[in-house]
């Protein structure tokens, strides 16, 4: 493992390796701020996730709304309000689905219980796909477009769904991977091209990798305790990017961002269809 980017985000999330501009991008949620390619776009609000719509452009999350951002000029543009009423909330975790939609979800600033949520963007809509969550986390898509896994990092379980032909859950979640007697917190997830989960512990400073049955297969270690979000990048989608979180930690490596070599492969991102 090596250090990919030595900046301590307060709260690293939402790693997105773009495979047209071959290069990662972060967010400093916390910080408002969007890192990568050797450059830090700062933001007046929080933002969390993005998915990539075309080489210069990425669809953002923040804790108000989505909106386009050129890469290059920082132009804006509203796509959609994101619980833009509610005060308390803010974006979280979110990753491009394999239908176009975008799935972006919510939690309370302040960790309120059940303030939190799970909307799905797509063809210039958002609509509500699951509420009642405390912290909305493992947004992630199996390489057959057949499930969805996503979590309440609150319960310690990561939940699997089915979805239809558009990518629309076909009914509730079901649990998928239950950490509650490890007293894991799930946290940021991603799927590689063999179907196997890996996701962030939170707290627990690895990252686990489980099977398409949803057993434990092993864990890479992290220099950073609170591990926060992998993402799969590089020439060839073998190496495991992950972002950190500093806050209320004073390791000298809490909250960077780092490159671990691996065997698998990554699937590349899907694109945002805006």
């Amino acid at each position: 493992m090596s250090v990919f980017d030595h900046t301590q985000c307060q709260l690293g999330e939402g790693p997105l390796w773009h495979p047209e501009r071959q290069s990662l991008f972060w967010f400093d949620v916390l910080g408002r701020r969007l890192h990568g390619e050797g450059a830090v776009r700062q933001f007046d609000e929080c933002v969390s996730a993005a998915g990539w719509i075309d080489h210069d452009h990425l669809l953002i999350a923040s804790e108000t709304r989505l909106f386009t951002y050129h890469l290059e000029t920082g132009a804006q543009k509203h796509i959609a309000p994101l619980e833009a009423n509610n005060p308390v909330t803010r974006s979280n975790d979110g990753r491009a689905d394999p239908f176009g939609g975008f799935w972006i979800g919510s939690m309370g600033k302040d960790h309120e219980k059940f303030a939190g949520a799970i909307h799905r963007y797509y063809r210039g809509t958002v609509e509500t796909l699951f509420s009642g969550l405390t912290v909305a986390n493992a947004i992630c898509f199996t390489p057959d477009k057949r499930f969805a896994h996503y979590t309440d990092t609150f319960t310690r379980q990561i939940m699997r769904v089915e979805l239809d032909g558009e990518g629309w859950p076909k009914g509730a979640g079901q649990v998928f991977i239950d950490t509650k007697a490890e007293g894991l917190n799930p946290d940021g997830a991603v799927v590689d091209t063999d179907g196997c989960l890996w996701v962030a512990q939170w707290g627990a400073a690895r990252v686990a990798r489980y099977g398409p049955d949803g057993q434990f297969m092993g864990a890479v270690s992290v220099a950073a305790k609170q591990a926060s979000c992998p993402a799969f990048g590089g020439a060839d989608l073998s190496v495991l990017f992950i972002t950190s979180a500093a806050t209320g930690l004073d390791g000298p490596d809490e909250g960077k961002t780092f490159a671990i070599p691996t065997q698998a492969r990554g699937q590349r991102e899907h694109r945002v269809i805006v």
